[in-house]
């Protein structure tokens, strides 16, 4: 098999389950905001609604859509060669830890924007799966699936995505200012003990011997 065959096997699989995980992603967002709200900062009741957020969603696909052009990068074979594997590492990696997050979250998950972020009536802090490790594991696969992205496809819709995605933390600060002032010390004790993106290695110093 050649290198632009597996190239192309693997772009096809890539395309089928990243359509596949953003299909699952939307229909637990919208099963969300069935759910009576709780805590929200302003603006979440006019931008998390489902119409605004479905108009989002096909936004972002025409664009992505419109933008599917190659860039004009020449890139030697044995290059190539060396990046696939780094790739499919990121892209795929990515995509298995935000569905984990996803299926950690449960009923617990729920849209927000860099814009409006919204609680759940009766929200629960997730600190199992994912969250675990890192407070924001679902943000930081979709960095990690974009960088992969831009590896695997090389168009410039993949790279506008993943400078778009970088814009995360401020959605992620945003989000932890609505859930410190929902669950104080209960946040604070998790935000200690858990770093936001990148997992400690080794003996943790917030954990008693």
């Amino acid at each position: 098999m050649t290198l632009a065959a597996v190239e192309d096997w693997t772009r096809t699989l890539g395309a089928i389950i990243s359509l596949a995980s953003l299909s699952y992603a939307a229909v637990a967002m919208l099963k969300s905001l069935r759910r009576p709200a709780g805590r929200e900062d302003r603006g979440a009741r006019i931008i998390l609604r489902a119409p605004v957020l479905l108009t989002a969603t096909v936004l972002f696909l025409w664009v992505g859509y419109m933008l599917w052009r190659p860039l004009q990068v020449q890139m030697q074979p044995w290059l190539r060669v060396m990046l696939l594997p780094l790739a499919i590492l990121l892209f795929f990696g990515g995509l298995a830890l935000y569905l984990w997050g996803l299926r950690s979250l449960r009923e617990m998950f729920g849209p927000s924007t860099s814009f409006a972020v919204r609680l759940h009536a009766g929200h629960r802090l997730i600190t199992s799966g994912p969250y675990a490790y890192i407070r924001h594991p679902m943000y930081l696969a979709v960095i990690i699936t974009a960088i992969g992205s831009v590896l695997l496809y090389r168009t410039w819709a993949t790279l506008a995505f993943t400078i778009a995605m970088f814009g995360l933390p401020i959605r992620a600060r945003r989000e932890e200012n609505v859930l410190a002032e929902e669950f104080g010390p209960e946040w604070e004790a998790y935000a200690t003990r858990v770093p936001m993106w990148l997992p400690r290695f080794g003996p943790d110093p917030n954990r008693g011997a």
